[in-house]
C-alpha cells in the first residue's frame, strides 16, 4: 500500500479504480456507507442509463462505443456532487478521463494480481473482454497495459488480495483518514 498526499477539499469525489476482481464495487458499496456518501457503480449507472448491459453495448457498438458512453458517464459523475464511484477497470484508458479523474477526485487504486482476478472471476460470464478461453493471458495483457495508468492517477494504492471486502473497509477507512476523508467530514458538507 502506498499513497501520495492530496488535499482533499480539492477533490470531493472518492474514485476506486483498478481491474475486474479488484472490488470497486463490494468495496466501494460498504466504504461509502461507512463515509456518508452517495455509490454510484458506473457500469451499473451505463446499462442503467441505455437499457442494455455492458455485453450488450459491447456487441452492437464494440469497446470504441463503449469507451466514449464510460467516458460521457465519467465525465457527468464528476461533475455531480460529492459521492463515491466504482469505475469501470478500462477507464483509465482514455487521457481524457485521466485529466478528469486528477482534477475532480481522490483516486483510490484496488489491485488483486492475474491469479486472484482468475479465482475471483472464475464464474463470470457477464465481462465481453474474458468471454474467450484465453482468459489469463487476457488478463495479464490488461495488467501490463493498465497497471501504469492505475499508478498514473492514483493518490492511493490498495491490495484487496486476501481480504474480504469488509477487512478491505476498515483497512482503507484507518489509511483514507490520514488523507482528512472522515465519515464526519463528508457528512457535515
Amino acid at each position: 500500500m502506498h499513497s501520495v498526499p492530496l488535499a482533499h477539499t480539492q477533490a470531493p469525489h472518492l474514485v476506486l479504480v483498478g481491474p475486474m476482481g479488484a472490488g470497486k464495487s463490494s468495496i466501494g458499496k460498504r466504504l461509502a456507507e461507512r463515509l456518508g456518501l452517495p455509490f454510484v457503480d458506473a457500469d451499473r449507472a451505463l446499462e442503467e442509463r441505455t437499457g442494455a448491459s455492458i455485453a450488450q453495448i459491447f456487441d452492437c457498438e464494440g469497446e470504441a462505443g463503449f469507451r466514449q458512453r464510460e467516458s460521457r458517464l465519467l465525465a457527468e459523475l464528476l461533475a455531480s456532487p460529492r459521492q463515491l464511484i466504482a469505475t469501470g477497470g478500462g477507464v483509465v484508458l482514455s487521457a481524457e478521463n485521466r485529466a478528469q479523474l486528477a482534477a475532480h477526485a481522490f483516486v483510490v487504486h484496488l489491485d488483486v494480481d492475474v491469479a486472484g482476478q482468475l479465482h475471483r472471476l472464475r464464474y463470470c460470464r457477464s465481462r465481453p473482454l474474458l468471454q474467450r478461453p484465453d482468459r489469463e493471458q487476457v488478463l495479464t495483457q490488461m495488467a501490463l497495459t493498465r497497471t501504469p495508468l492505475y499508478a498514473q492517477v492514483a493518490h492511493l494504492h490498495f491490495d484487496t488480495e486476501g481480504h474480504s471486502p469488509e477487512e478491505a473497509v476498515q483497512l482503507l477507512l484507518a489509511v483514507l483518514q490520514t488523507h482528512g476523508f472522515t465519515p464526519d467530514e463528508y457528512r457535515d458538507r
